[in-house]
């Protein structure tokens, strides 16, 4: 349900207003719109009526926001953009919808992406924007429509559909070790690479097979495409989900080190608010996503 009229500025002066917050300055916001400077306070004094609270107040010839005024000018720009963004989805897509997605890096370049075009071909109608996101985020108040999310169900405010585990597997340069290692112990040995989301990676590999020494400090990356370079360069040892390292294997770019692989204990989830309803575009998304996940782990 919309809110009633009176809770409903006009976008003139919600522009109005961003423009002067952003400039500090009637005239030169006036110059941005292409409106008088006697509009556009006209503009603000109807906003600031119908709010009945002052958004900016004046020193000297500089407007600056009040407390209320910067709390909702981060709002407005939201809204403005958000705004903008459906315009322009409806006039390039007037057909069909799109689905403006937060992805993982490397589950979005190597699992998501070589997927797409079958999404493409049996939904021409939907078109899907794509922007990395590494940690959650309020996308409530965001423009994504949904999120792809490692790790347990802890994003708040979100439904979450589960898509698979992730299996990884240690990776190293061909001239690091001659064999894999065997005993898992010996992996303490070695120089260990470390990724930023992931800091107790090592930690629950080598636990699951039964080592409970802490591993060794290292490098830490904050994807896995850099520390899948480094590794690829020699400088350590690297634990990449199976389909990130999968295509570097196959290439001779990087060999196993060890010849045991886990799961670890994180997932990958498809996550979206559950406070706006699920566009087509999304449930369309959402139930292709779903079989390509089965068929993936069969």
């Amino acid at each position: 349900m919309i809110a009633p009229r009176r809770f409903l500025p006009s976008v003139s002066a919600l522009l109005a207003f961003e423009a002067v917050a952003r400039l500090g300055s009637a005239t030169k916001a006036a110059q941005e719109l292409s409106l008088t400077q006697s509009a556009i306070s006209r503009q603000l004094k109807t906003l600031e009526d119908q709010l009945g609270v002052g958004l900016l107040a004046r020193q000297g010839r500089q407007l600056y926001l009040t407390d209320a005024g910067r709390a909702y000018v981060g709002e407005v720009r939201i809204i403005l953009n958000r705004l903008a963004q459906a315009s322009i989805a409806a006039r390039t897509n007037p057909t069909g919808g799109t689905l403006n997605l937060a992805i993982l890096p490397a589950f979005g370049m190597h699992w998501l992406a070589p997927r797409l075009r079958d999404f493409a071909r049996t939904h021409p109608e939907v078109t899907v924007n794509l922007s990395t996101r590494l940690q959650p985020f309020a996308i409530q108040d965001s423009a994504f429509d949904a999120a792809i999310h490692f790790g347990h169900e802890d994003w708040p405010g979100v439904h979450y559909l589960q898509l698979m585990p992730e299996t990884v597997v240690p990776v190293c340069a061909p001239d690091l070790l001659s064999t894999p290692l065997t005993d898992p112990a010996d992996m303490l040995a070695q120089t260990l690479l470390h990724l930023e989301t992931r800091p107790r990676g090592w930690a629950r590999w080598l636990s699951a097979l039964g080592v409970a020494d802490e591993p060794p400090i290292g490098m830490v990356f904050d994807q896995f495409a850099t520390m899948a370079q480094a590794a690829i360069h020699g400088l350590g040892v690297a634990l990449l989900p199976t389909f990130f390292a999968d295509p570097y294997l196959r290439e001779g770019q990087l060999v196993l080190a060890s010849a045991q692989t886990t799961q670890s204990i994180g997932n990958y989830y498809l996550v979206w608010s559950q406070d706006r309803e699920a566009p087509a575009s999304l449930v369309a998304f959402r139930d292709w996503l779903t079989k390509q996940a089965e068929d993936a782990q069969h």
